[in-house]
């Protein structure tokens, strides 16, 4: 069975879905593993990185995708890659097919099987596989790396001969994976941390890292989280009393780290264009929602913008990208941990359980038929039949 790993084609993606250490994992199961040439250049990793690891090196995408089984990427391939990937492979990848839902049409017209791993349940048992998890766990951390270099004092105080310098103020708004990340990251920077979530059961994870939680309003925040673990479409009364809250906090701030997100929705707007005007020159605010619409007035996509008023609004694209080389580490090992227990090591092949809820939570498309139950198929289809069967 052969397992593709081509050069990632989306303008700016360093990152690449295998490492060395995993190919030898999968060469161990008796996979042939073709990494496309240069694929894991902006990861830093070389083709005879690769090599030396048991990889078979394709000097272009044709050599890549031909007669390969399973096909595992980081992003959505894209038109002219699904040209190219054979009817009946396997593609494990971060599909964002809940922004783009169009595309489980062309994944199923192409009768290809593909797995979008962001949809992985949030279960215990899923955690090793949950990429979204170890991407925003990264993006937290460079979120608070990329504020301190545009900010122009120091993160913690100084005592010096020559007076003492006052600690940063960062508040961070959105305690998921990544604000957590950026919560500890600051603390260990040595500034004086605040953050928001409209989930109540936040306070104390926000507390254990030495931050203090600025509530907005207990009630409603006590219906604010899914049984998956996300946060929920706040009515409208919320986030006119969140602005209340936030416009008085946010004026003693020198950084805000927004990272508020809803899946398959538009980010929510946190901080108005007004709130940023009341911010002190010299102030931050990095917004890692902005690919989904962003959390800040006035925050572009890949740009670095300066308001009038001198407050830097920093909407960096595909943060994780910029830690492509950990990021690319635990990308793939969660890749490696969804595949692993499907492997029928004495064939030497993968056989999907598709009773399995990481298999049937994330499946897409099957046999040329949109199976997920987020995704309505044409009229009439029939879902295949729910068995253990080889796929590739």
């Amino acid at each position: 069975m052969k397992i593709a790993i081509p050069k990632e084609s989306h303008p700016g993606e360093l990152r690449v879905a295998t490492t060395p250490d995993i190919v030898k994992k999968l060469k161990g199961f008796g996979f042939d593993v073709i990494v496309e040439t240069g694929a894991g250049n902006g990861a830093s990793i070389t083709d005879d990185d690769f090599k030396s690891a048991g990889a078979t090196i394709a000097k272009d995408a044709d050599a890549t995708f031909k007669s390969a089984n399973v096909v595992l990427k980081v992003g959505a391939p894209s038109e002219d890659e699904l040209k190219k990937i054979k009817k009946g492979a396997v593609v494990v990848a971060h599909l964002g097919i809940l922004g783009n839902k169009k595309d489980a049409n062309k994944y199923a017209k192409a009768g290809i099987t593909t797995f979008a791993m962001e949809l992985m349940p949030r279960i215990s048992r899923a955690q090793s596989m949950d990429i979204l998890s170890s991407q925003s766990n990264l993006a937290g951390y460079k979120a608070v790396l990329d504020a301190a270099s545009e900010y122009g004092s120091a993160m913690p105080m100084m005592m010096t001969a020559a007076g003492t310098i006052a600690p940063a103020k960062v508040f961070i708004m959105g305690v998921g994976v990544a604000g957590l990340q950026a919560i500890a990251t600051a603390k260990r920077l040595g500034a004086v941390v605040t953050a928001t979530d409209v989930r109540p059961a936040t306070r104390e994870q926000v507390e254990s890292l030495g931050g203090k939680f600025l509530t907005v309003d207990e009630e409603m925040e006590r219906e604010a989280e899914t049984e998956g673990g996300y946060a929920k479409q706040m009515p409208p009364e919320y986030f006119e009393k969140q602005k209340q809250v936030v416009a008085e906090h946010i004026k003693k701030q020198d950084i805000v780290i927004t990272t508020a997100l809803i899946p398959g929705r538009a980010a929510p707007v946190l901080v108005t264009s007004e709130m940023v005007a009341s911010m002190h020159t010299g102030a931050v605010i990095i917004d890692l929602a902005v690919e989904a619409g962003g959390n800040v007035e006035g925050a572009k996509l890949g740009k670095v913008v300066e308001t009038k008023n001198g407050v830097k609004i920093v909407g960096h694209e595909n943060v994780p990208s910029r830690l492509a080389s950990d990021a690319s580490k635990l990308f793939a090992k969660n890749l490696l941990n969804f595949l692993s227990p499907h492997v029928n090591e004495e064939k030497k092949t993968i056989e999907f359980d598709w009773e399995d809820e990481t298999v049937s939570g994330t499946c897409i498309t099957r046999d040329g038929k949109i199976v997920h139950s987020m995704f309505a198929g044409p009229a009439g289809q029939k879902k295949p039949e729910k068995n253990k069967e080889k796929d590739a």
